[in-house]
């Protein structure tokens, strides 16, 4: 190699050097880059979504949920991944076109493609044990706050054996319950308003015993008559 040629190559690292430096120093000059998880926002009453929901019981009854309360698959709760503890939302079976009111206390589901994960009792409402999987609507009622408010909450119970848009389906099964269970205290219809939509939910007597209650439902049970108990 000439001395020519040495002196060239050795101009050529350096200026490569001087830029490789020159890069090195603006890139730990620069603050290290933030990523922003944002918060779920607090939707208004009347806000919906439509997708798939799941269900999940036996396996996870007793244990802690995001909200700290412990998950009892016989109350009307349900998993979901961005709305806010303690928002109640209305669940439409869009198959079937049942409904029932539920209280998000969890996070999930983490499936990929669903939205909504039930407890054992929302499931059983819903007609969806046996499918596993449903296509529904989700409504929020009341976004309320961060508290948790379960729907089951006072001494009162009640058995609750569906919830249609429908009134006349629900006309239909509070007929169908008198004629099959005349002794039942009584049978109401209890309209719940949604934003698009009126909600009628079909409700069997007031006990102040939960006993009681469980003994109207395990007769209802034996006459093929799917039924939750649900504080008033």
């Amino acid at each position: 190699m000439t001395p020519g040629n040495y002196r060239e190559k050795s101009s050529s690292l350096s200026q490569l050097w001087t830029v490789f430096a020159l890069f090195f120093s603006m890139a730990c000059s620069l603050p290290p880059a933030r990523v922003k998880t944002p918060e779920p926002s607090l939707p208004r009453g009347g806000a919906s979504q439509t997708g798939i929901a799941s269900w999940y019981g036996p396996g996870f009854h007793g244990q802690p949920t995001a909200s700290g309360a412990v998950y009892d698959q016989f109350e009307l709760t349900a998993a979901h991944q961005t709305l806010p503890l303690g928002t109640r939302v209305m669940v439409t079976n869009l198959d079937n076109g049942r409904s029932t009111e539920v209280t998000i206390n969890d996070r999930g589901p983490f499936a990929k493609g669903r939205i909504l994960d039930l407890s054992y009792a929302a499931a059983k409402m819903m007609g969806m044990i046996g499918p596993g999987t449903i296509p529904v609507r989700i409504e929020v009622i009341d976004s309320g706050s961060h508290e948790i408010s379960l729907i089951r909450a006072s001494l009162d119970y009640t058995l609750q054996a569906g919830s249609f848009i429908s009134e006349e389906n629900a006309r239909r099964l509070r007929a169908h319950l008198t004629n099959v269970y005349p002794e039942i205290p009584q049978v109401s219809i209890v309209p719940v308003q949604g934003k698009d939509a009126v909600y009628f939910r079909v409700q069997l007597g007031t006990f102040s015993d939960r006993r009681d209650a469980e003994g109207h439902a395990r007769h209802l049970a034996r006459l093929g008559l799917s039924t939750i108990i649900m504080e008033k």
